[in-house]
């Protein structure tokens, strides 16, 4: 997420001419007054012969590379092998555990999907999360043992390098996963240890409260760096950005809180041997949710009292409320950032009651909806500011995909043919060549997303290709908030009611999604954002 300025190569003379000459032709060149429409060749991406497959989002044990600049897309989909009953629903059976046969981690480039195995095991589960631009592939698989404190198959981080698949192991626990991997092989995960622990991380996100300590992870050449803790038993990691610099959780202390039920869980970094605490808005639970290569880190915080988190912006040291600290908008979610220290997410403004937004230099910009939806969020943005997310109508009946890009917002379904039958659900990933992947719906998906949804990839045409399946997006800079705030009036008091504030919607939002949503992958425990 991560421009040659020619007046430092041209001289005065030079440029005067150049202006003169265009003047003086300016009559006979065709005038654009906005940027061409884009222009996407939509790719099923299938699967192993089961019924789905997906490209795993942050907020589902997954990570924010899973298409490299290669356009590389890793994932996981189904075989046509049946689930065995001691499987770990985590990662098998699709993203939400729901489709009965195992799946497997897949790479998909230039049109073949290839499958990339699991550990030992006629049915061992697999999924891939995070690709770098090296090709390298981090992501989680089932071991063949079952575990005896959750009665399911211990879980193992595990790395894909030169077409070989090797186990990053654990501290001496039963289980580990893996967050994502950088440019420079760098894995950085969470591993559990042989101390008992009744609030360990990963226990608790498996559901049990009987496991051992869960501690933060570095990988790097074939050793295991433990991270440390800020004072309590157990840290988990989910990013490491290109610096090396690591984003995780970790306990304070032991006592558990009275509203949450565990010790006060507080966002840390990482950066040259030392965690440091980024600390919480006032209450006793924080994560965050994506770290750029500057070090700055966005998350959600619990407020003074535990009843309500707010978004943060973690930068030079200090930690910044985005609810109270914005203008011209409220963010109330956070979801991504990139280099530039944008930030998208959804929020509040004063003519719209939940919209998604671009936040920059204090500022969050409300990017409306599609038109004729009454509610919007943003989750991604890439290094050119392009913005990807979800709009919804007033009565959540559906849920539409968009990019927003140079001001105007673009339904992406319009990239898919008609006679594909294909409806895109969620945007999961995108590149910085403009690549998106996510989770859709095959005409033939009768049931439920996670039992026969798809993984599908939406790649960027050139105006000069005219290459069969491009389709152009279309889109409004002028009225797509207007038109936005238009149908809010006009029907935004059907399904969520009059008195629905912004805080009922983005739970409401968040109730659409196929998988579970939290902070960096570490769901958020107590209150949600209300």
């Amino acid at each position: 997420m991560r421009s040659v300025n020619l007046a430092r190569i041209l001289t005065a003379s030079v440029l005067l001419f150049a202006i003169t000459n265009l003047l003086s032709s300016a009559q006979d060149i065709p005038l654009r007054s906005r940027p061409e429409h884009p222009r996407y060749k939509f790719v099923d991406l299938g699967t192993f012969g089961g019924p789905a497959s997906y490209v795993n989002g942050a907020a589902a044990l997954g990570a924010l590379n899973q298409i490299n600049r290669h356009g590389t897309t890793v994932g996981s989909a189904a075989t046509t092998i049946p689930i065995p009953p001691d499987s770990n629903l985590t990662i098998c059976g699709g993203i939400d555990g729901l489709a009965p046969f195992v799946f497997h981690a897949f790479q998909w480039l230039k049109g073949s999907l290839i499958d990339l195995g699991a550990l030992p095991g006629a049915d061992t589960c697999s999924v891939a999360t995070s690709i770098n631009e090296r090709g390298e592939i981090v992501g989680h698989s089932e071991r063949n043992v079952v575990d005896p404190n959750t009665g399911v198959r211990e879980l193992r981080a595990v790395l894909w390098r030169n077409g070989k698949l090797m186990s990053l192991g654990t501290f001496g626990g039963r289980h580990s996963i893996s967050g994502s991997i950088n440019d420079r092989g760098q894995v950085a995960g969470a591993a559990l240890n042989a101390v008992p622990d009744p609030f360990s991380l990963l226990y608790l996100l498996f559901g049990a409260s009987n496991g051992t300590q869960t501690r933060a992870f570095l990988w790097e050449n074939g050793r295991k760096r433990d991270l440390g803790t800020l004072g309590g038993p157990d840290a988990a990691a989910s990013f490491v950005n290109q610096r090396g610099e690591v984003m995780g959780v970790s306990y304070i202390n032991s006592t558990p809180n009275a509203i949450t039920g565990i010790p006060t869980q507080d966002p840390f970094l990482w950066r040259n041997g030392k965690m440091i605490d980024l600390g919480t808005l006032g209450g006793t639970i924080g994560g965050p949710a994506a770290l750029n290569n500057r070090g700055e880190v966005i998350g959600l915080s619990n407020v003074e009292g535990d009843e309500i988190s707010h978004p943060f912006l973690w930068k030079d040291g200090r930690m910044i409320d985005l609810f109270t600290q914005s203008k011209d908008g409220n963010p109330i979610t956070v979801n991504d950032l990139n280099d530039a220290g944008e930030i998208v997410g959804g929020g509040q403004f004063p003519a719209r009651p939940f919209d998604a937004y671009l936040w920059k230099d204090g500022v969050a910009v409300d990017l409306g909806a599609l038109d004729g939806d009454c509610f919007s969020e943003a989750f991604l943005i890439d290094s050119r500011s392009r913005v990807v997310g979800q709009s919804f109508p007033c009565d959540f009946s559906t849920a539409h995909t968009f990019l927003w890009q140079d001001g105007t917002m673009y339904d992406l379904q319009q990239a898919v043919p008609a006679d594909a039958g294909f409806h895109l659900v969620e945007t999961l990933a995108i590149n910085d060549r403009g690549e998106i992947g996510g989770i859709g719906k095959p005409a033939e998906c009768a049931t439920h997303i996670p039992q026969c949804g798809r993984a599908y990839v939406l790649i960027p045409c050139s105006a000069a290709d005219n290459e069969v399946g491009c389709e152009e997006l279309t889109g409004n800079a002028d009225t797509a908030v207007r038109n936005s705030t238009e149908s809010f009036n006009q029907r935004g008091t059907s399904l969520m009611g009059t008195n629905a504030g912004p805080r009922d919607i983005a739970a409401r939002i968040q109730s659409q999604f196929v998988h579970p949503r939290g902070v960096g992958f570490w769901p958020q425990r107590g209150p949600t954002p209300r």
